[in-house]
């Protein structure tokens, strides 16, 4: 369903009175239903006309060591392990006792939504923690995600879900795992089509039976969403924070805009802010991140421009972490479209990714906020990468899948080429003179690249040697999934620094408690999500943690305004 139909309008917005008052409907959901649950009445305010926030743009996974559906699927996984990990990852680049009040919470938090919502969870096992290297990692994995939901359960609130950023080319569910086993449709046919007709036949055969089976982000914002209407919480779209109301220097309630109608809101127990970022507020990202940043590469919602950052600061509120995004490489878009999702292609063998100066810069395989950290490292060295090209082969190009459209074989789009945002050669020399790279480093580059490349190890930035680099790689290439020199004729692909959404925000504390200038609480006032500064510093642990920490620490603020 396109964000271009026009979706129902909700309930309309009313001068009330509540107990809690959620801003925003992606993870902020789960603050809701954790309220409901514990006798608080509750409302929600999404800003946009669509529910489900960046939630249902994302892959949906979320990472909560120890939880219920790692213990049913098998997974050797402890609390007490994940404890080491943390210890070892975040160090003291967090407030110290944020993530132990993740870790201790995240269990309940899933039981919670498992009894509050029609959502059963599994294990995505062997999705890598993104540094299982450290102490107490994991290289099977933590990450978990909705199974295929029936979105059809929604009834006429169907169409205030926030659509998807890829649509299936069939009517399909597609788990995280799936997608990795489909980009390896040629390479692993019997296990790639297996999953394919699984999803196909749930997919094509739920809808003979009035069902519509979704996955990934969609799965898990209408699970919560599903959740929200069998527990009878408001959800109010349309929906603007405008004011944050006090008395005595406490948050009380708000004041919030529906169309061109003002209403107030009064929260007797607090006020829990779930609005994500400031992903498209270019204001401040140029400022607080990089003045070099696109405009509006972001693939978070439209919605996320940072207002409810702005009027918690104007509290008094602690910013923290302002400088850091989930950073997401991705393909360049065709003007007027977005970027284009990439995730596995930068693992895969027969590929490298260039600067502008033919030179490669990062191990292509890492995860991507690391990616994107080291990106903003260079230009804050003096030595910014101002361009993007992801090169690789024709053997590359018939085996594997590219922007999640582009099948193995099939030609690159004919816009891409007129756009001038992909380009061919016969050659390194050609293929650089196509570009608009220097011929001579490109060549060098290449040339090194497939070096290191012929004998399994790559000395120069350590690409396969992860445990995380390998679960995208292709493991029917030998000695290294993720190595594979280039050959014959050559393409390259612009890409530009997008992400999943900023995570510098507020400072809370272990109750999600905004704290103030003084260092003391706001009393009132929580903040989660990516409206918080991330739980876990500038490290990203693995593959949900944005979402996981969503998740927990809504449950967290709710348990703390229910006293």
């Amino acid at each position: 369903m396109p964000e271009t139909t026009n979706p129902p309008s909700g309930p309309i917005a009313e001068d009330t009175t509540v107990d809690l008052l959620v801003v925003g409907s992606g993870t902020g959901l789960a603050a809701a239903l954790a309220g409901h649950e514990l006798g608080l009445r509750t409302l929600v305010i999404e800003k946009t006309e669509y529910v489900g926030g960046s939630t249902a743009r994302s892959g949906g996974a979320f990472w909560i060591p120890g939880n219920p559906a790692l213990v049913r699927d098998g997974s050797p996984d402890t609390v007490q392990r994940a404890a080491v990990y943390l210890d070892a990852l975040v160090g003291e680049d967090a407030p110290a006792a944020k993530w132990p009040t993740f870790l201790e919470y995240g269990p309940t938090v899933v039981e919670m939504l498992e009894r509050t919502t029609p959502m059963r969870f599994m294990w995505a096992k062997g999705y890598s923690d993104y540094h299982p290297e450290r102490p107490g990692g994991s290289a099977v994995g933590r990450t978990c995600e909705c199974r295929p939901f029936d979105a059809s359960i929604l009834g006429p609130e169907r169409g205030r879900l926030r659509p998807a950023v890829l649509e299936a080319p069939v009517p399909m569910p597609v788990t995280g795992a799936d997608y990795k086993w489909m980009n390896l449709m040629t390479r692993k046919p019997g296990k790639a089509v297996a999953r394919i007709g699984k999803r196909v036949v749930q997919g094509v055969g739920g809808m003979a039976l009035r069902r519509e089976y979704v996955a990934g982000g969609q799965a898990l914002a209408a699970g919560l969403f599903a959740g929200a209407i069998a527990n009878d919480i408001p959800v109010w779209t349309r929906t603007e924070l405008v004011e944050l109301v006090t008395e005595d220097g406490r948050v009380v309630g708000a004041v919030a805009r529906q169309d061109d109608r003002t209403v107030t809101i009064r929260a007797d127990r607090g006020v829990v802010l779930a609005a994500g970022g400031f992903d498209h507020n270019m204001e401040m990202r140029h400022s607080h991140q990089s003045p070099a940043l696109a405009d509006h590469a972001s693939l978070g919602s439209a919605g996320n421009t940072g207002d409810s950052i702005v009027l918690a600061e104007a509290l008094g509120a602690q910013l923290r972490s302002m400088d850091e995004s989930w950073w997401f490489p991705a393909f360049a878009p065709v003007e007027g479209s977005q970027p284009a999702v990439m995730l596995a292609e930068r693992s895969m063998p027969g590929s490298l990714i260039l600067d502008q100066g033919g030179a490669r810069f990062v191990n292509e395989a890492t995860d991507y906020m690391t990616f994107g950290q080291r990106m903003l490292e260079l230009e804050r060295a003096g030595s910014p990468v101002a361009e993007m090209w992801f090169v690789f082969d024709q053997t590359y190009k018939n085996r594997y899948v590219i922007a999640g459209s582009v099948f193995p074989r099939a030609p690159l789009p004919a816009s891409w080429y007129a756009a001038g945002i992909a380009h061919r050669g016969g050659s390194p020399a050609e293929l650089a003179r196509a570009v608009g790279l220097p011929e001579a480093s490109t060549v060098t580059s290449i040339r090194r690249f497939n070096e290191l490349a012929a004998n399994g190890i790559d000395d120069d930035f350590g690409r396969g040697a992860s445990r995380y680099d390998q679960y995208y790689g292709d493991p029917t290439n030998q000695p290294n999934p993720n190595l594979r020199p280039l050959t014959g004729e050559l393409y390259a692909v612009k890409l530009v620094l997008s992400d999943l959404g900023t995570c510098g925000g507020m400072v809370t504390d272990e109750r999600a408690r905004v704290i103030g200038a003084d260092g003391a609480p706001i009393g009132g006032l929580y903040a989660i999500g990516n409206n918080a500064a991330n739980a876990f510093g500038h490290r990203y642990p693995g593959a949900g943690a944005t979402i996981g920490q969503g998740l927990v620490f809504g449950h967290v603020a709710a348990l703390d305004a229910a006293g």
